[in-house]
C-alpha cells in the first residue's frame, strides 16, 4: 500500500525532472540559434531539427489535452524529417517550418480562449505573433533557415524557461506559476518584431521592379533582327543635360533563335546636330530575372556600372545601352552566354539608327564591365559575320568574365559570390537542355540558388540575397562545375574567336572577383594566338572600384575611344 501511495508521487518527480532537463536544453539551444543565426545551411538545419525535436518532448511532457499531444508529435515528427533526410528538408522546410508556425499560432489562440484569465493575453499575443512568424517564412524561402533560428531560437528560449520554471515550482492543481508578466512582456516583443519584419516584407515586395507594357513586342513582329518596334523619351536617372530614348527592339540569341530586347538611346542635349559617333555599352551583372533591366533601375547606367557616362555624352558621343534579351523582355537572360549577349549588343545599334531624333554615325566602339566585358569581346567576334552595318572600330573590355571555367571556380572560394553562381547556373540549364540544374547543385543548395536568381541586384530585397549567400560555407556546386555538359558549354562560351578590331583589356590588381592572374593568362592566350591586345592593370583597384569616378581607367578610356574613332593606330602589348 505504501509503495503505491509514493508511485504517483515517483512519476511526477519524474516528469518535473524531464520537464527540467528539456526546458534547459530548450533555452540553451535556443540561444545558440539566436547568437549565431549565418551557420552553413547543413549545421543550421540539423541545431533547427533538434530545437524541433526538443519542442515536441517538451509539449509531450507538459500535455494535458488532445491537441497539445497532436502538436507535441508534429513537432517531433517535423525535427526528424528535417535531422534525417536534410537533402529533402531543406526543399521543404519553408512549409514545414511555416505551416508548424501558423499551427502553433493557432492553438495558442485556442489555449488563449479557454485558459485562465491570466494567460490568455499572453497566449493570444504569442499566438499572433507565431502566424506572422510563420507568413514571414513563407514568403523568404532562402532565409526562412535565418528566420527559423531567430525566431525559433526565441520561441525555444522562452518554451524552456517556463518548462524549468513548472519544474522547479509546479503551482496548484498544475497550474504554472512562471513569470507571466516576463512572458507576456516577451510576447509582446516578439508580436511587434513580427509587425515590424511583416511591413518590411511588403514593402520590400511591392518595390521590386517590374516591366510594363513597352517591353511586350507586338503581334505581328518581325524576326529579323536589328528592327526597331518603338521609342519613346526616357527622363528617369539620365546625366544632367541629356536627352534618352528607351528602345524595344528585335534580336536573336543564336542562329535562328528570335527573340526581343530592350535598351537605352542617350544623346547630349546641347552637343552638334551632326552624325554622333556611338559607344555600344554593355552593362554588368544586374540579376537574370525580367525585372532586372537597367532601364527598369532607378539609376540606368550606374545600375551596370557604367564608367564615365557624362563624359562621353559630353565629348559629343551617343550612348546605346542595351539591356539584353530576358531583362525587361521575356526569358530566358543569356547570361555569360556569348551569342545572345553579343548579338544584342550590335542589334541596340541598328535599332538606335532607325529611331526618329537621333543622328548616329557610322562608328561604333564597344565597351563592357563585369558580365558586359564578357559581352563586349562576344560582340567583338560577332561583328564583322553577323552585323558588319555596326561598324565596330573597337572594344574595351574593363574586368571582362574572359575565363569562364576559372571563373565558375573562383564563385565558389567566395561567400558572398553565391548569388553569381547561381545566376550562371540558372541561366544556362534555361537555354541548354544538356545541362541539368538539380545534378549541378547541391540538393541543400537549391532553394537558395532558385530564389536568389529571383531577385535583382539593385532592389531591396537584395539585402535578403546578401543574408542567404551567408549561409553557405562551401560552394553550390555538387562536384566540378567544369565537367561534363556544364563545363563544355562554359568552354564554349568562353571568348576566344578572332577580334580584328584594336582591342583594350583593363584589370584591376585588387580584383577578388575577376583574378589578375587568370585576366593575364587570357591575355596571353589572345597574344599567342596572333591577337592585338592593349592591356593596361590598375594597382590598388578592385572589381568596381577600376570603374570608380576617380579611377585613372577613365582618362585611359577617353583618350583610347577617341583614337579609335579618329583611326589613329592602336598599341599592343603583347610582346613581338
Amino acid at each position: 500500500m505504501a509503495d503505491a501511495a509514493h508511485q504517483p508521487v515517483g512519476r511526477r518527480r519524474r516528469a518535473r525532472w524531464l520537464r527540467g532537463i528539456v526546458g534547459a536544453s530548450c533555452g540553451l539551444l535556443g540561444v545558440v540559434l539566436i547568437a549565431h543565426p549565418f551557420r552553413s545551411v547543413a549545421v543550421l538545419v540539423l541545431l533547427i531539427a533538434v530545437g524541433m525535436v526538443l519542442a515536441g518532448v517538451g509539449e509531450l511532457a507538459s500535455a494535458r489535452s488532445g491537441i497539445a499531444v497532436l502538436v507535441g508529435v508534429a513537432w517531433v515528427a517535423a525535427g526528424l524529417v528535417a535531422g534525417l533526410a536534410p537533402g529533402v528538408a531543406i526543399g521543404t522546410i519553408t512549409v514545414l517550418a511555416g505551416v508548424a508556425l501558423i499551427v502553433a499560432g493557432v492553438v495558442d489562440g485556442v489555449r488563449a480562449s479557454r485558459g485562465a484569465a491570466d494567460q490568455r493575453v499572453t497566449s493570444a499575443v504569442r499566438g499572433v505573433a507565431a502566424v506572422l512568424f510563420g507568413v514571414l517564412a513563407l514568403s523568404w524561402p532562402d532565409v526562412t533557415e535565418i528566420v527559423l533560428a531567430v525566431v525559433f531560437g526565441a520561441r525555444l528560449v522562452l518554451f524552456g524557461v517556463d518548462l524549468v520554471v513548472t519544474a522547479v515550482r509546479p503551482g496548484r492543481r498544475g497550474h504554472r506559476v512562471g513569470p507571466r508578466r516576463v512572458r507576456t512582456a516577451a510576447a509582446a516583443c516578439g508580436l511587434v518584431v513580427a509587425v515590424a519584419l511583416l511591413v518590411v516584407s511588403v514593402r520590400v515586395h511591392a518595390a521590386a521592379p517590374r516591366p510594363d507594357a513597352f517591353y511586350d513586342p507586338p503581334s505581328g513582329a518581325p524576326t529579323a533582327p536589328g528592327v526597331l518596334l518603338r521609342g519613346e523619351p526616357f527622363t528617369r536617372g539620365i546625366p544632367a543635360g541629356a536627352r534618352a530614348w528607351r528602345i524595344l527592339y528585335t534580336t536573336t540569341r543564336d542562329e535562328g533563335v528570335p527573340a526581343t530586347a530592350s535598351g537605352l538611346v542617350l544623346v547630349a542635349g546641347d552637343a552638334p546636330a551632326g552624325p554622333r559617333p556611338v559607344i555600344a555599352w554593355a552593362h554588368g551583372t544586374t540579376g537574370v530575372a525580367p525585372g532586372c533591366a537597367p532601364s527598369l533601375a532607378a539609376d540606368p547606367l550606374g545600375s551596370g556600372a557604367m564608367p564615365a557616362p557624362a563624359e562621353a555624352l559630353a565629348r559629343g558621343w551617343a550612348v546605346v545601352a542595351t539591356d539584353y534579351p530576358g531583362l525587361g523582355t521575356a526569358g530566358p537572360h543569356p547570361y555569360l552566354i556569348g551569342q545572345g549577349e553579343g548579338r544584342s549588343v550590335l542589334d541596340a545599334v541598328r535599332a538606335a539608327r532607325r529611331l526618329d531624333g537621333v543622328d548616329l554615325a557610322p562608328r561604333t566602339v564597344v565597351w563592357g564591365h563585369s558580365q558586359g566585358g564578357h559581352a563586349a569581346l562576344w560582340t567583338g567576334i560577332l561583328a564583322p559575320t553577323y552585323a558588319p552595318g555596326a561598324n565596330v572600330v573597337g572594344v574595351a573590355a574593363v574586368a571582362p568574365a574572359a575565363d569562364l571555367s576559372g571563373l565558375v571556380h573562383n564563385l565558389g572560394g567566395l561567400r558572398l559570390t553565391t548569388v553569381l553562381a547561381a545566376y550562371v547556373i540558372e541561366a544556362y540549364s534555361e537555354v541548354y537542355p544538356d545541362v541539368d540544374y538539380t545534378a549541378m547543385v547541391r540538393p541543400t543548395a537549391r532553394v537558395q540558388a532558385r530564389e536568389m536568381a529571383r531577385r535583382c541586384l539593385a532592389e531591396p530585397s537584395s539585402t535578403v540575397t546578401l543574408m542567404s549567400s551567408l549561409l553557405f560555407d562551401r560552394p553550390i556546386w555538387d562536384g566540378d562545375p567544369t565537367s561534363g555538359a556544364f563545363g563544355a558549354r562554359l568552354r564554349e562560351n568562353t571568348p576566344t574567336g578572332p577580334i580584328s578590331v584594336p582591342l583594350l583589356i583593363a584589370q584591376g590588381e585588387s580584383d577578388p572577383l575577376i583574378l589578375p592572374t587568370v585576366q593575364a593568362a587570357y591575355v596571353r592566350q589572345r597574344c599567342a594566338a596572333g591577337g592585338a591586345v592593349d592591356y593596361r592593370t590598375y594597382a590598388g583597384r578592385d572589381h568596381l572600384g577600376v570603374v570608380a569616378p576617380d579611377s585613372p581607367l577613365i582618362p585611359d578610356l577617353l583618350a583610347w575611344t577617341q583614337g579609335r574613332l579618329d583611326a589613329t593606330p592602336a598599341r599592343s602589348t603583347c610582346p613581338t
